[in-house]
């Protein structure tokens, strides 16, 4: 399933809100350096959709606040 995301990086607290069934807009507390966001939103959408963080993949976005993942649900 693909999703789309917006990162709100350096937040109060890590959580996820849901707009629709494919978009969401993720806070974390990391700040956006070496990489430390993008594990952090991948952590948070793994435990959020209830999968091993190896199942969460971001296909576009590294760089970017906009950011679209792949979830590999569990079968």
């Amino acid at each position: 399933m693909k999703i789309f995301v917006k990162v709100k990086p350096d937040g109060y607290e890590d959580k996820v809100a849901k707009i629709d069934n494919t978009h969401f807009v993720v806070e974390t507390r990391e700040r956006p350096v070496q990489n430390r966001a993008n594990l952090a939103i991948t952590r948070i959408l793994a435990q959020y959709f209830g999968v091993e963080i190896g199942k969460v993949r971001m296909i576009k976005g590294f760089r970017e606040r906009n950011k679209i993942f792949e979830i590999e649900e569990n079968k």
